[in-house]
C-alpha cells in the first residue's frame, strides 16, 4: 500500500482504485461489501433446483436467469433423470421461434419437459412465447409439463 493512501478508509481504497486500476474495481467492491456486510451478500445461495420444482406447475414455467458462464444444463438433466422425464432443448436464436414452438406443443401434451436455452438471441420471439404461455389451456396440458 502506497504512503500516500495511509489513512484512507475502505471506501476511499476502493475508490482510489476505480481512478487508477478500473480492472480492479469489481473484486475490490466485492471485498469491500464482504467486509462490511458479511459473506453472505457477495456469494449467491446455492441453487435449489428441487425446491423450485416443488414451487411450478405445468402452467408456470421456470425461468433461469444465469450471469455469464453459468449453465445449469448438466443439473438439470440430471434432475429430470431422477424424475424420470424427458428434456426436449432447443437453443434460440434466428428462426428456431417455430421449432421451439413444436417442441413446447409435443411436451405439453405428453407430460415432458422443454429447455429453451439462449433467449436473448431471440427477443423478437420472447411475445410470441409469453402469448403461448398465457393461452394455455389446463385441462388440455399435461401436469407433468415443464
Amino acid at each position: 500500500r502506497p504512503k500516500m493512501m495511509e489513512g484512507l478508509n475502505a471506501l476511499q481504497d476502493v475508490m482510489v482504485l476505480r481512478c487508477i486500476r478500473p480492472d480492479r474495481v469489481v473484486p475490490a467492491v466485492l471485498e469491500f461489501i464482504a467486509g462490511k456486510l458479511g459473506d453472505k451478500f457477495v456469494n449467491p445461495p446455492p441453487f435449489d433446483l428441487s425446491g423450485s420444482y416443488a414451487d411450478s406447475s405445468s402452467m408456470s414455467p421456470l425461468i433461469f436467469i444465469l450471469s455469464p458462464g453459468a449453465d445449469p444444463g448438466s443439473t438439470l438433466y440430471k434432475f429430470a433423470d431422477e424424475k424420470s422425464k424427458d428434456i426436449a432443448s432447443i437453443s434460440l436464436g434466428q428462426g428456431q421461434g417455430p421449432k421451439a414452438e413444436k417442441l413446447m406443443d409435443k411436451a405439453r401434451e405428453d407430460g415432458t419437459w422443454v429447455l429453451l436455452q439462449n433467449c436473448h438471441l431471440a427477443t423478437s420471439w420472447m411475445p410470441r412465447l409469453e402469448r403461448i404461455l398465457e393461452e394455455m389451456d389446463p385441462k388440455k396440458t399435461n401436469q407433468g409439463f415443464r
